[in-house]
């Protein structure tokens, strides 16, 4: 039975790269089946993706992985090598608003979302019959001024318990601390409901209303201390009209919503997005 894996690399560009990560591979018999990769002429670095198999009887992840380790070497290479058949495990946090959640449930198991969910938390319990139907842990920690720094303690607890990879803010309504988004970046993603970087913080699409905008969005994005600043993900945005109340403009962003957080997050599952400074490379 053959192998597939997925490698992903950046670091400082210059002639040979693509030659020597092909050639590396092609000397193990691998075969490749996707490549991408991108050259920012602003920077100067260079950012690769790769999907192969491995063909040859007897030769093991840890020996594909030793020999790109040479490659990656000559090039200082920030690089992974990950089998597709190991999925990221991924907790979701919620608030009270379901749409995304059930969207990416859905995805989840119906098979399109390629993911092991360790837990569903949120800081209130109305969801928990939803997490209880699809048989998924729940934990409810509540959040005020006064136990944040117990129940993040908690939460890091529980990722590094279930050996989690990723957090997905699905409509999470609480800020994080700055310390623990320094433990996890950037292994936390978020949903907010506007086009970034317009209509920041709270209540956007009621800010939205105010101004008369012509088209409303959403930005999934990596969480950084800077509300709303982190490199963005994955966009996409709707029309709306000067008859609609800032009601109705909540009510066609949650589409919009659901479709951005899990097309974003498939990306991060699939090892497709790069970090390039604040923002992101993001292969097909």
């Amino acid at each position: 039975m053959t192998s597939e894996y997925v490698l992903t690399m950046s670091c400082i560009d210059k002639a040979g790269i693509v030659a020597a990560t092909t050639g590396c591979l092609a000397e193990l018999d691998c075969f490749i089946m996707k490549t991408s990769h991108f050259a920012d002429s602003e920077t100067g670095k260079f950012f690769g993706r790769m999907v192969f198999r491995v063909d040859r009887e007897g030769l093991s992840e840890l020996d594909v992985k030793s020999a790109f380790s040479r490659v990656a070497k000559r090039f200082h290479m920030t690089w992974k090598m990950r089998n597709l058949l190991d999925k990221k495990r991924v907790i979701l946090m919620v608030s009270k608003g379901e749409h995304c959640l059930n969207d990416i449930l859905y995805k989840y198991r119906t098979g399109s979302m390629p993911m092991e969910i360790t837990a569903i938390v949120s800081n209130h319990e109305n969801l928990k019959p939803l997490a209880d139907w699809h048989d998924l842990p729940f934990y409810h920690l509540p959040i005020s001024k006064e136990t944040k720094i117990e129940k993040e303690t908690q939460l890091l607890k529980i990722f590094e318990e279930t050996k989690t990879e990723l957090i997905v803010l699905a409509r999470y309504m609480q800020i994080l601390s700055p310390n623990l988004i320094n433990q996890l970046f950037p292994r936390v993603i978020n949903i907010h409901h506007s086009f970034l970087p317009g209509f920041k913080g709270a209540k956007p699409y009621h800010q939205a209303h105010d101004r008369g905008v012509k088209i409303i969005g959403a930005t999934a994005h990596f969480v950084t201390e800077d509300l709303d600043e982190g490199p963005i993900i994955d966009q996409s945005v709707e029309r709306v009209n000067h008859t609609q109340t800032p009601e109705e403009l909540v009510a066609v962003g949650r589409d919009v919503e659901s479709l951005v957080l899990s097309r974003g997050l498939r990306a991060v599952l699939e090892d497709r997005v790069l970090l390039n400074g604040n923002k992101t490379i993001v292969f097909n």
